[in-house]
């Protein structure tokens, strides 16, 4: 729904009311992901996605119906029989879209969520989709407070509220968008209620240490991948806003000690991704003894594989453990025979996507399964109970 959000929020502030078409659980090659959407106006304008193409004309139909009758439905679209090329996913994925109305009066918070997702802040929305509950019932939930209630006027609401509360900040704090399922009254072994949460997490955040034309490259991408890019330098003629207008931020600071800082500061994560791309034993041997005691979930460095060899005997010798160094990506990168800056830094990306979703990192033709696979870190909450 990110997506999509600035124009519902025009549309709500407005007092309008629209269909709102949310993918909320998909199987197999699924071509969009949990939390993709599409709006329809009720002057028939349509904004975002949930299928890049193969149910979109459907989608669209059954939101502008939702508007009409004012009652949200859950659909499931996949391959079956003759319909598979009329309204449905040809490439043999499964997805669940819920469809609901939505004006001032059945989501309330929606401009507070707006707001919310345009100043970086964290909040999660938990909707109920499907069981005995109250369909469309809706919740706001932010790491330190919650509003809304998931089953309104029903006495086991607080139970439910508070399970779904904790599921959600759990969510929250990994970039997780999915369904939970719970018993009518929170149980957190039942599966008969579906609840959606859609975590508006703030955007991961790529430390980029180096100011030279890799970082450049690396930058613009980190940029276009949706991070918050940060590139840092002790240099003050090198670290310029201008070399770097992609950058959200440019530091002029020696690596180890702004990492350091922004570590204790409680700024590096596990979706936090570094890459060290100065080449230079004075820069990145300190920065990488801080940067391997951080629980940023990817750590890369530049350099031939000399350098690797010769980074890597100053870092034991500096103390660090195996598993720690176990972490590092050297020579970091996917192997794609890159030269340029702008090469490299695809190589990089790949390498931060094929992190991210455990890809092989080999050709699809030499492949078999699943082409969209689940993030590593994707995890039931429920489990850490």
């Amino acid at each position: 729904m990110r997506d999509v959000l600035a124009e519902i929020a025009r549309w709500h502030a407005a007092g309008e009311t629209f269909g709102l078409a949310t993918v909320v659980d998909t199987f197999r090659s699924a071509p969009r992901p949990p939390g993709a959407a599409m709006a329809v106006s009720a002057a028939g304008e349509a904004v975002g996605s949930v299928s890049g193409g193969c149910v979109e004309g459907a989608v669209y139909e059954l939101a502008r119906e939702v508007i009409g009758t004012g009652r949200p439905v859950l659909r499931r679209f996949g391959v079956s029989d003759e319909a598979a090329f009329e309204v449905g996913l040809t490439c043999g994925g499964v997805i669940d879209i819920w469809v609901e109305p939505v004006d001032v009066d059945t989501f309330p918070q929606l401009g507070e969520v707006a707001a919310a997702v345009a100043a970086g802040e964290p909040v999660a929305v938990a909707t109920v989709v499907d069981g005995p509950g109250v369909l469309g019932a809706r919740r706001v939930i932010r790491p330190d407070r919650a509003f809304g209630s998931l089953a309104p006027g029903l006495p086991h609401a607080a139970r439910l509220d508070a399970a779904v509360d904790d599921d959600a900040r759990g969510m929250l704090a990994q970039g997780l968008t999915g369904v939970r399922r719970y018993g009518p009254r929170g149980e957190r072994r039942g599966d008969a209620l579906a609840v959606f949460v859609h975590s508006f997490a703030p955007p991961p955040h790529l430390l980029v240490f180096g100011a030279i034309d890799f970082a450049a490259a690396v930058a613009r991408i980190g940029k276009f991948l949706g991070y918050r890019v940060t590139v840092c330098d002790a240099r003050p003629v090198f670290a310029t806003a201008k070399r770097f207008p992609e950058a959200d931020e440019v530091v002029v600071k020696w690596p180890h000690k702004f990492l350091g800082e922004r570590a204790a500061a409680g700024g590096v994560d596990e979706r936090t991704a570094i890459c060290v791309l100065t080449h230079d034993p004075k820069f990145d041997v300190p920065l990488l003894e801080v940067a391997l005691r951080t629980p940023a979930g990817y750590i890369g460095a530049m350099g031939s594989r000399r350098t690797h060899r010769d980074r890597m005997a100053r870092l034991r010798r500096a103390g660090l453990t195996e598993a720690e160094l176990a972490r590092l990506r050297s020579p970091i990168g996917l192997d794609l025979g890159a030269r340029t800056p702008e090469e490299t830094a695809v190589s990089i990306a790949a390498e931060l996507i094929q992190l991210r979703w455990g890809g092989s990192g080999r050709p699809l033709t030499e492949t078999t399964g699943r082409i969209h696979g689940e993030p590593l870190a994707r995890t039931d909450p429920r489990e850490r109970q």
